[in-house]
């Protein structure tokens, strides 16, 4: 009879923490075959976890969490950190409507003690764990994972430049997966920072401090430098020497036995924080993502033995895509075009304008306040800059566009992806507010794309502004299929267009509900009530002789966003009110997206639960109009 797995022995960390370093190989080996096979089901973020298999299972072998404190910067490399952690039997419904959410959440489990999707939050959430544990004199311990491009924002290291004078035990893991170590380097590594890491170690350093304060000052001085030598600058220490911390690595992040006890010792450093600098390599483990240009970064279902993708098939390209060769079209065209990414390349489709103009296209790193501020730069230089950033991450590049683009009226044009909902990503990746908080600044040109050839019109649009900022937003995921074409003119500023005429309710859609609102016209008018839809193309400037007009000719107006409350149908009802246009008695519903953050889901049924498919915009028209109405929302 074969030996039962060991994987199924372990359903909690503590389970771990009897077993020796060949057993905790094996279980690494067991949890990498578990992650694979259950992100073949349900798609996600597979290269980051599984490069970091060995390094979940040695932290929750040597810590005692959740007593101690383990934070995971991202969280997306926290699927192996789930199965260990009480959840091996829900890891097949992660980022499924209902299941276990792709990043770490604090009402999911105790062992996620701070909820993380977004890069770089991890040190400075962990200091605040910190100071709360040293008020209350407990002696638990604080763990970061922050990965190497997480430490290319400076929130990083604006939490490591206070971590030193805040606190004494604070462990960061660096989590370096942009490099390799080969076999003899690593074995010395590894060796060298199982040495600096250990006790008698520190404590001779501790008595050549002593003996060498009594030196003269020259002497000191080079003392000083050859153990910073020896122990920083050939590991790459130096740096967050100088931030008070103290540095220990690199070492191999697969090699259980070099990590298990350079963990150990670490976690022994109680009198000032210690950083370990562990060296993994993203899709470890398994061929196809090992391969992959990005590791099998993020993937959809996909079969475990060839790694093959299950996608879709779609007559019509990515929003991401038309924006990537749309703004190549016009880049030919013009030199001074350039584009701006931060740390998502692919992922903005500026991959495609970096292969085209390489000399051209900028990747910051996962640092967005300086995109926005470095875009500033670039247009008052005289150059024509594109920014090309989710919705959900230019809100940290906010005061920037406040202070360093809006105010000073530059000609920064913001390709703003993934607006509105975003699937099985969920709350924490949602373009819900972009709306609302840049709809928000004076001088500001916002326009959302109905279809794909919208949107190649509104690049070409925001392309010939050359007096003040300008953004365009969009969704993820395919287009509609509509023909685009060769070059697309630009649109009129501030004008939006009448799809469809009709007399008693008027649909007014900003951005890709367009289509479903054309949807529910049809429904309305098997019912025996006709609407015009219109397609507001901006948020601002707003089509006031359009929105008027629909207000005088009809007896409702129903606004349609892919944006949170306080948005375009904000701007709508602010700007009736202004012209008197409600004194009539005109019936008007704003739909938005829910007031709440919705949990991740398929996208039908999210948008079915915000109201905004066909059949939430035909019962909000009816409601408005005092229609009794059965509403039946399509799942």
């Amino acid at each position: 009879m074969p030996d039962t797995p060991l994987l199924d022995t372990v359903t909690w960390p503590a389970d771990t923490r009897s077993l020796s370093i060949p057993q905790l190989s094996q279980l690494a080996d067991e949890l990498r075959a578990e992650v694979i096979d259950a992100v073949s089901v349900t798609g996600g973020h597979l290269g980051s976890a599984l490069g970091v298999i060995e390094l979940t299972v040695a932290l929750h072998h040597v810590f005692k969490t959740p007593d101690d404190i383990l934070i995971w910067d991202v969280g997306h490399q926290a699927y192996p950190h789930k199965v260990l952690t009480g959840r091996r039997d829900r890891i097949r419904t992660l980022r499924q409507g209902g299941g276990l959410s792709g990043f770490t959440k604090r009402t999911e489990s105790d062992y996620d003690p701070f909820g993380a999707a977004h890069a770089a939050t991890s040190i400075s959430a962990a200091l605040g764990f910190c100071v709360a544990r040293d008020k209350a004199r407990t002696s638990d311990k604080v763990v970061a994972v922050i990965g190497d491009g997480s430490m290319s924002a400076g929130m990083a290291y604006e939490a490591m430049n206070k971590a030193a004078e805040t606190t004494g035990q604070l462990m960061v893991v660096l989590n370096d997966n942009d490099m390799s170590i080969a076999p003899p380097v690593g074995g010395m590594s590894a060796y060298l920072a199982g040495l600096v890491s250990g006790g008698t170690y520190r404590s001779m350093r501790k008595v050549g401090k002593k003996a060498a304060s009594i030196l003269p000052t020259r002497l000191k001085e080079a003392a000083r430098k050859a153990e910073e030598y020896a122990r920083g600058m050939v590991t790459g220490g130096t740096f967050f020497e100088e931030l008070g911390f103290y540095y220990v690595g690199p070492v191999d992040g697969h090699d259980m036995e070099a990590l298990v006890p350079i963990l150990k010792n670490a976690a022994e450093i109680t009198d000032r924080p210690v950083l370990v600098h562990v060296v993994t390599k993203k899709g470890k483990g398994y061929g196809p993502a090992e391969d992959s240009a990005d590791k099998y970064h993020g993937v959809v279902r996909f079969d475990v033995v060839s790694g093959a993708q299950h996608k879709a098939p779609s007559n019509a390209p990515s929003y991401t895509k038309v924006f990537g060769t749309e703004l190549i079209k016009r880049a030919e065209r013009d030199d001074k075009i350039v584009a701006i990414t931060a740390a998502m390349p692919s992922g903005t489709g500026l991959d495609l304008f970096g292969q085209a103009f390489p000399e051209r296209t900028y990747d910051v790193g996962i640092a967005e306040q300086h995109a926005v501020t470095f875009a500033a730069g670039l247009a008052a230089g005289g150059l024509k800059p594109v920014c090309a950033i989710y919705s959900t991450f230019l809100q940290r590049g906010y005061d920037q566009v406040v202070h360093d683009v809006a105010i000073q009226s530059l000609p920064v044009r913001f390709a703003i992806d993934r607006a509105g909902l975003v699937g099985a990503d969920g709350c924490t990746h949602a373009g819900s507010f972009d709306i609302g908080y840049l709809g928000a600044l004076p001088g500001m040109v916002l326009m959302a794309a109905a279809d794909e050839a919208e949107l190649a019109a509104m690049i070409a649009t925001s392309l010939e502004i050359d007096d003040r900022p300008s953004a365009f937003r969009y969704p993820r995921g395919d287009g509609e299929g509509v023909e685009i074409p060769e070059l697309a003119a630009a649109l009129e500023i501030g004008k939006g267009r009448i799809v469809r005429e009709g007399t008693t309710v008027a649909l007014l859609s900003l951005g890709t509900r367009l289509s479903e609102t054309m949807k529910a016209a049809e429904m309305l008018a098997a019912r025996g009530i006709s609407a015009t839809v219109a397609d507001a193309r901006f948020a601002k400037p707003l089509d006031e002789e359009m929105i008027l007009r629909l207000a005088r000719e009809h007896e409702a107006l129903i606004t349609i966003e892919e944006g949170s409350v306080g948005g375009f149908g904000a701007f709508v009802l602010h700007m009736l009110a202004d012209k008197g246009a409600l004194d009539r008695g005109l019936k008007v519903r704003t739909l938005t997206l829910p007031d709440i953050f919705q949990d991740h889901d398929k996208p039908d049924a999210m948008y079915a639960l915000a109201g905004l498919n066909a059949d939430g915009i035909a019962a909000a028209a009816m409601a408005a109009l005092g229609v009794e109405v059965e509403r039946a929302v399509r799942a």
